[in-house]
């Protein structure tokens, strides 16, 4: 089994998802997962595919029955590794499927911060991702009106689960995020 190539797994995405915000949630996964890859002096290129195609499957089978087990099944038809399906599959809690090694870790754990970063973001005066700080992010977490969809325990265990602070994590997720800020339109 082969992994995909950046380009295959950007024509994939586009394919499935037309909605431009799921496409730049993948986008800062992507660029998180890279980010992560190179600190664990794993391959960035690979896990990078990994959290672009994550919820690839998502606009068109939105339910828990259906996501992610359909983009799976579309990523096992086309010989993608079973490395990088068993990280889609465990980066929902639903699924029931385990988070063995850091790629399942990783993948879980930036999935929902990203979101909730750009939720952040998106109410700072400059809607610009340069003027989020961990202490901004820090902030909004307390508020729990704010962001109400995200998850923050997942994000937490997340964090737990990779052996880091969550702060630290917070830092490195916006590290990621900012290095691609443009494309995200923030």
């Amino acid at each position: 089994m082969s992994w995909p190539t950046r380009d295959e797994a950007l024509s994939l995405l586009r394919e499935y998802t037309e909605n431009e915000n799921l496409i730049k949630h993948a986008l800062a996964v992507e660029a998180c997962m890279s980010d992560y890859a190179k600190r664990f002096g794993e391959p960035p290129e690979k896990w990078a595919v990994t959290g672009l195609l994550h919820d690839f499957d998502y606009e068109k089978y939105p339910s828990m029955e259906d996501h992610p087990f359909r983009g799976v099944g579309i990523l096992r038809g086309k010989g993608y590794p079973e490395s990088m399906i068993h990280a889609i599959l465990a980066h929902g809690d639903h699924t029931h499927v385990k988070r063995e090694n850091p790629l399942d870790k990783i993948l879980y754990a930036v999935d929902e911060l990203t979101g909730f970063v750009v939720a952040v973001a998106l109410v700072r005066p400059s809607k610009k991702i340069r003027d989020v700080k961990v202490k901004s992010v820090r902030k909004k977490w307390k508020d729990k009106s704010f962001a109400r969809g995200v998850d923050r325990e997942c994000i937490e265990r997340g964090a737990r689960d990779l052996g880091i602070g969550l702060d630290h994590h917070i830092q490195n997720v916006l590290d990621s995020m900012k290095q691609i800020s443009t494309e995200l339109g923030l």
